[in-house]
């Protein structure tokens, strides 16, 4: 295992051009393998951001035939790194069915997908301007939470809205989770006053390092962006400036065991009673 290395974050634009998105994709992969990054992580809707009434979006990439994972899957292989792809739609299993997951995938140094995680929690909501919210009619719902072990440490799966569930970071934690990844499209009026609490928040009640890769701007409506790293005592290490671009921060896994050790709160969790409740 590797306890000590880089990581690099990048933030987006993502408009509903997927060329223009996957060259800025390809481009900044490269530019932070040479700067020395083991780890490469991207935002939510990294090959495309919704916009206007969508009269031409494209038909859903597969699970099978994904332009976008195979772009993914070619540079982790000629850099030889780990990416963590962001998200994307992916079609259901029921070609029947509109909506996609909302997917995030890990690529090896190998090229080989090793992790494939669908959001859990769609943003349904109704705001207090009476709008409706409702991710849920075009994305489904996954269902499984998603741990993966590799050399740089054992990584936690979550997608943007996840962020509002503690209970999923503590499942991915109990399950060995060092790093937690939260990709997301973050809105200006929620990102200015939640984002950088969430993360810190669910950084340090489970003493993991927290890595969010955010969009910034937007073909329609402006999303937050401040892509973070967020250490394992919640101390925000890299944050990232009001445009595109690349942050990067070393990661150091004995550094979760020294705070986890002082603070106690795995250890002390009880599970006989909390683990219990119900709402």
């Amino acid at each position: 295992m590797i306890k000590k290395y880089m990581i690099a974050v990048v933030q987006t634009n993502s408009g509903t051009d997927r060329e223009a998105n996957w060259k800025f994709i390809a481009d900044s992969i490269d530019e932070a393998a040479a700067r020395g990054a083991k780890l490469i992580s991207f935002p939510e809707a990294v090959s495309r951001r919704r916009g206007g009434q969508d009269d031409n979006a494209p038909s859903p990439e597969t699970r099978e035939d994904s332009p976008t994972l195979r772009l993914f899957q070619q540079k982790a292989k000629e850099h030889g790194v780990y990416i963590h792809c962001g998200s994307f739609g992916i079609q259901t299993e029921n070609p029947e069915d509109p909506r996609t997951y909302n997917t995030t995938f890990v690529v090896d140094p190998q090229g080989e997908v090793i992790a494939e995680y669908h959001k859990i929690h769609p943003f349904d909501v109704t705001l207090p301007s009476g709008h409706v919210a409702k991710e849920s009619s075009r994305c489904k719902p996954g269902s499984e939470v998603v741990v993966v072990d590799t050399e740089l440490g054992k990584l936690g799966l979550a997608i943007c809205y996840d962020i509002r569930f503690p209970e999923l970071f503590r499942k991915m934690t109990l399950m060995g989770a060092q790093l937690l990844f939260n990709p997301a499209n973050f809105t200006m009026v929620t990102g200015k006053d939640h984002w950088e609490v969430l993360l810190r928040a669910r950084a340090l009640e489970n003493g993991c390092y927290m890595v969010a890769a955010g969009q910034y701007g937007g073909p329609v409506a402006a999303s937050f962006g401040e892509s973070m790293v967020v250490d394992p005592w919640g101390k925000v290490i890299a944050r990232a400036q009001e445009r595109t671009g690349i942050i990067y921060a070393d990661i150091d896994l004995d550094y979760i065991e020294e705070v986890r050790r002082s603070i106690g709160q795995l250890h002390n969790r009880r599970p006989d009673t909390c683990d219990t409740l119900e709402a």
